[in-house]
C-alpha cells in the first residue's frame, strides 16, 4: 500500500452555538499536509460537503511559513476549494485517513455515516487513522467488523477539556470531545501543560491533543507507514 495516497478530511460546518463563525484550523492542515508530502506521499482533501470548506478565520495566520506557503500555492487553493465529496470518496485509494481540526468538526464528523465507513474500510484493511485536535470527533461513530468502537481499549487523546476552558467554548460546542472519546471506552490521555504538542499512537490509531500536535501527528504516520506491521482489529 505504499503507492497509495493519504486523505485529509476538513469540517464543512461553520458555526458554533452561540451562532460565532468557526470551520477548519488551517495550521492542522498545512502542517501536517507538507511533512507528508516531503516524505514523498500524495495527498487529497475531502469534506463532508464537499466544495469549499469554512476557514476559521481565527487560524489565518500567514506568518506562519507552511500557512503562507500553502495559501500563495494556487494549485493547492483549488484543490481546497474543490475538495471530494465524502460520498465520491474510495476507501480503496487511500492508506492512511486523517481528521484535521477546528471545531467545525465536532458537529459533521461524528455524524457522517459514510465517513466513518470509510475510516473503518482504510483501517480494517490495514491502514491507518490519525486525527488532532477536535478532529478527534470523527473517531467517535467508527464501528469496526466486529460491531466494537474503533475506540474501545485504544489510548487516544484530543482537544482537552482543560484546553476548552481556558479558550472560554465550553459552551459554545455541543459536548466536550475529552468525556465522549473516554465514553466509547478510549483511555484519554493529554500533555501535563496545555497548548503542547502530546501525540498517542495505539496499534494503527494515532492522535494528537491540539493545533500544536500536527506536525507531531505527521511524523508519528510516517514512521508507522515505514514500519512493517501486521493487521490487527
Amino acid at each position: 500500500m505504499k503507492d497509495k495516497k493519504v486523505l485529509i478530511v476538513i469540517t464543512s460546518h461553520n458555526t458554533l452555538k452561540d451562532g460565532k463563525e468557526t470551520g477548519y484550523w488551517l495550521g492542522e492542515v498545512t502542517h501536517f499536509y507538507y511533512i507528508l508530502r516531503e516524505a514523498g506521499y500524495e495527498v487529497d482533501f475531502t469534506s463532508p460537503k464537499g466544495s469549499q470548506p469554512p476557514l476559521d478565520q481565527r487560524s489565518y495566520d500567514l506568518r506562519d511559513k507552511d500557512n503562507r506557503q500553502f495559501w500563495e500555492d494556487k494549485h493547492l487553493q483549488s484543490q481546497l476549494n474543490n475538495t471530494i465529496p465524502i460520498e465520491a470518496v474510495n476507501a480503496e485509494d487511500y492508506m492512511s485517513i486523517y481528521y484535521a481540526g477546528g471545531h467545525g468538526a465536532m458537529w459533521d464528523f461524528p455524524s457522517n455515516e459514510r465517513l466513518a465507513q470509510i475510516a473503518a474500510q482504510i483501517y480494517e484493511k490495514g491502514g491507518f487513522i490519525s486525527a488532532v485536535c477536535h478532529g478527534s470527533a470523527g473517531l467517535l461513530n467508527i464501528k469496526l467488523a466486529n460491531g466494537r468502537s474503533l475506540l474501545y481499549g485504544k489510548t487516544v487523546t484530543g482537544f482537552a477539556n482543560l484546553e476548552e476552558k481556558l479558550i472560554r467554548l465550553t459552551k459554545a460546542v455541543p459536548y466536550l470531545l475529552e468525556d465522549e472519546l473516554k465514553k466509547q471506552g478510549a483511555t484519554y490521555k493529554r500533555g501535563i501543560i496545555p497548548f503542547i504538542p502530546h501525540v498517542e499512537v495505539s496499534d494503527r490509531l494515532i492522535t494528537g491533543q491540539n493545533p500544536q500536535s500536527a506536525k507531531a501527528v505527521a511524523k508519528a504516520l510516517i514512521r508507522a507507514l515505514q514500519t512493517p506491521w501486521q493487521i490487527q482489529s
